[in-house]
């Protein structure tokens, strides 16, 4: 039977009374709940003889960009050494995967990205970062940007525009340390932070003004002897000191990299001992999901790196950092604490190689994945096929369910260039079922859809009725009437997919 998260967190708590941070207590079988086991997909087949890539039954794969070479159907020539990546969802249907460069040593870093038709066809590329050195993981924002991290002693983190038509802004605000992920909790407005340091640390930050990341409090995460998470202020996050060595007490983690949120649970990966935690909200409590070293030589996966959820699974995928057993593996831990193996990467293309940057589209039907350094200077992936759509127990639509949901979008008022400028587009969106809204503001031009000038993601429930203001987060032309499009795309749990569109002159 499968157990949700909160439940396993809180019947594990209370049976055995304590939930200890010392070594005692990760040396306990409740230490380590996922163990290895059959994974829902069945175990990966024989190696793609072109990709060296193995993947379940009923799954396909395809290379998308080579460092070096021009992405396919573009001028562009991909970066080198893939790593951190995330999808950002288009009002076409289409989607950009932005993409780190972790280039050692040199100014050479960066970031670039994709453009994909609602087909799958890519039509576009170019880089929305440079001048960077040690790009590793990161995170996507909510509000459709891209946080790039560097991963050095002074690294910083960027935001990035996917499209590239903004320029990436450094924020030192979230500290210099050796940077490796981060991810947004959108519902409590703030962002978390892992440190890829053999004594790093968890950092929590607060925006002053959300989801604005110039100013905010960088925190660092402390845990008691009964798992209990408190936070404390770095008081110097972009100073000489270190951040980690600033607050006594801080608790440490060896090499923290991948992090991901979903549904109240921040989860991030520690490579060195190959374990997986995760944070819970809205208790401040913390929980082992995966202990590899506990496991010795029965653990499926070893020196995972990389993390990311699936959005309508909740199934959890993290990806190897070099072979640190006989195969290099993408891994998969399910809700019910099962481990297994989902992606191996093998032939000589794949030597000295690590898998990086596990993301999904939109639909959650594709999967990025990166090894690193596969024919020499790294290859990007997508893996399509049956990825489960619902979470256990419940939730969802069963994968049989192909009707587009009903959605009735409304513009409040009289959309006038002052108030617009001043305090957003006032709008009201109700559907007929659950669904993820991504809602974006767009110039109009004679030739099309021209630059985003505002985003927002929301979830709303059946029959309810959102209301909400779009805030513009670019500059308004001067001149009293500006044309504009406003596209709302309704997702429900099927993965199912309903797009309007709303044309507006702003007067």
């Amino acid at each position: 039977m499968a157990v949700d998260r909160r439940t396993f967190l809180r019947t594990s708590t209370v049976a055995t009374g304590v939930f200890a941070f010392g070594p005692a207590f990760w040396q306990d079988a409740l230490a380590a709940p996922a163990t290895p086991g059959p994974g829902p997909y069945g175990p990966p087949g024989a190696p793609d003889p072109v990709t060296g890539l193995a993947v379940p039954e009923g799954f396909s794969v395809r290379e998308i960009a080579r460092g070096g070479t021009p992405v396919s159907g573009t001028a562009y020539t991909w970066h080198p050494f893939s790593d951190g990546s995330g999808c950002f969802a288009q009002p076409d249907g289409g989607w950009i995967l932005a993409s780190n460069s972790e280039v050692p040593g040199l100014p050479q870093g960066g970031a670039s990205s994709i453009t994909f038709d609602a087909d799958g066809k890519m039509i576009g590329a170019r880089r929305i970062l440079a001048g960077t050195t040690m790009n590793c993981a990161g995170g996507v924002t909510p509000w459709g940007t891209w946080l790039s991290c560097e991963e050095m002693a002074s690294g910083q983190v960027w935001e990035c525009d996917p499209l590239g038509e903004q320029a990436a802004i450094v924020r030192p605000a979230m500290g210099r340390f050796t940077h490796e992920a981060v991810c947004v909790d959108a519902a409590n407005k703030r962002l978390y932070l892992t440190e890829d340091n053999a004594d790093g640390c968890f950092y929590r930050f607060t925006p002053t003004t959300y989801p604005d990341l110039s100013a905010g409090r960088l925190d660092v995460m402390l845990v008691d002897e009964a798992g209990k998470v408190t936070w404390a202020p770095v008081p110097d996050p972009a100073g000489a000191t270190p951040t980690r060595s600033q607050v006594p007490g801080a608790a440490k983690f060896a090499r923290g990299e991948g992090t991901w949120f979903d549904e109240g649970v921040v989860y991030f990966v520690t490579t060195t001992e190959s374990r997986l935690y995760a944070l819970h909200v809205e208790e401040q409590l913390l929980e082992l999901v995966y202990d590899g070293s506990a496991l010795g030589l029965q653990a499926e996966l070893t020196g995972i790196d990389n993390v990311t959820v699936h959005p309508k699974s909740g199934d959890i995928f993290v990806a190897e950092d070099g072979k640190t057993d006989a195969t290099l593996d993408v891994g998969l831990i399910t809700a019910d604490r099962i481990a297994s193996r989902f992606i191996t990467a093998s032939g000589p293309q794949h030597d000295a190689s690590e898998l990086t940057g596990p993301s999904f589209d939109p639909s959650g039907t594709r999967l990025y994945i990166a090894s690193q350094r596969a024919n020499g200077l790294g290859s990007v992936y997508e893996v399509s096929g049956p990825f489960r759509q619902q979470r256990p127990g419940g939730g969802g639509t069963s994968l049989d369910d192909t009707r587009r949901p009903g959605v009735n979008l409304r513009v409040l008022g009289k959309a006038k260039v002052a108030g617009v400028r001043r305090a957003g587009l006032p709008l009201a969106i109700r559907a007929d079922e659950d669904v993820r809204l991504e809602i974006t503001l767009r110039r109009r031009r004679a030739k099309g859809a021209g630059p985003v000038i505002a985003r927002a993601q929301r979830q709303l429930k059946a029959g309810k009725r959102a209301r909400l203001r779009l805030k513009v987060t670019r500059a308004l032309p001067a001149g009293r009437s500006v044309p504009i499009v406003v596209s709302v795309k309704a997702t429900d749990a099927a993965g199912n997919v309903r797009t309007l569109k709303r044309n507006l002159r702003l007067r």
